[in-house]
């Protein structure tokens, strides 16, 4: 039987990539775009990620990335990224696939293989090499499922925990494997900021957040700061912000979507999003619109070819 090459991999993920990244195969997002990208803002969960071709510029909490072809990126906690595509073409599109990880799979391999644990780093939240050549095939299989959507809900559980027990036997494994320690400090703070990107609305506890990570107040200012590069305030400011603009490309009323995501005054919401985004929600609004349109009908032409 021929091996997978990463050359294989590149073809299947360029057959399947969208503007919009969306795939019916649940945490799998084939994306890809034809120009360098402006700056944006989000929040990784725990997750993997390849650059099948070009080249992604970020910043994962403090820590910078230069993301190229054939390199993955591991994150094991909730985190802010900011990145920018920097090489894109019509003629060589920026290709990428992120895939999120459940802790609960990650924590069921480790019993399965007793004595296998790798020493989990503390307080790093995430990490690129070059993708392993065990993982070309579980991913090109696990795209190929797009070309078979009524074996999906079978099978891309089954792969999904293949890609899962492969990356915690590469150099992934044992940033991977902290998902599964409960008693690190990143993974008690990951802990916490899954809280609040599922809780983002909410009022936060300061106290209560530190009791359930096993904290002081102070350690757990601390060691927050040190995952996230931020305070939880800060963090779930950006969390607010981040569902506000994914609010803002659809049909909902500014005001609306700000008092959706947790804001009691438009005006403190209007400030903190042009300092994030450097635009106003209504002009960010606009664009965002304009943008969902076109990548819709470069999508239709994409698929019509």
């Amino acid at each position: 039987m021929t091996k997978a090459t990463f050359s294989d991999l590149l073809a299947i993920i360029e057959r399947h990539a969208r503007y919009d990244y969306v795939t019916p195969i649940d945490g799998l997002k084939v994306g890809r775009t034809d120009m360098p990208s402006e700056v944006g803002h989000s929040i990784y969960q725990p997750s993997f990620g390849l650059v099948a071709r070009g080249v992604k510029e970020m910043m994962v909490g403090e820590n910078p990335f230069c993301y190229a072809a054939g390199e993955s990126l591991l994150c094991a906690v909730d985190v802010p990224v900011t990145s920018q595509v920097t090489e894109a073409s019509p003629s060589a599109p920026y290709l990428a696939i992120h895939l999120e990880i459940d802790p609960v799979v990650v924590a069921d391999l480790l019993r399965e293989q007793s004595g296998f644990r790798p020493k989990a780093p503390d307080n790093l939240v995430a990490a690129k090499y070059t993708l392993d050549a065990e993982l070309f095939d579980p991913l090109i299989r696990l795209l190929s499922l797009l070309d078979r959507p009524r074996d999906i809900e079978v099978m891309a559980p089954l792969i999904r925990r293949e890609i899962v027990w492969r990356l915690l036997h590469t150099e992934h494994g044992p940033l991977l494997s902290q998902l599964a320690f409960s008693n690190g400090h990143a993974a008690r703070i990951g802990r916490t900021t899954a809280w609040i990107r599922e809780n983002y609305a909410e009022a936060l506890s300061i106290p209560d957040l530190a009791a359930e990570a096993g904290m002081s107040v102070p350690t757990f200012h601390r060691h927050f700061k040190a995952v996230t590069s931020m305070s939880p305030i800060q963090f779930q400011k950006r969390v607010r912000l981040q569902e506000a603009r994914r609010g803002l490309s659809g049909s909902s009323t500014i005001a609306a979507v700000a008092y959706n995501v947790g804001y009691e005054s438009l005006s403190q919401f209007n400030r903190d999003y042009r300092r994030l985004f450097n635009l106003t929600p209504s002009d960010d609004a606009a664009t965002l619109r304009a943008t969902l349109r076109r990548e819709l009908g470069q999508t239709r032409q994409s698929a019509s070819a």
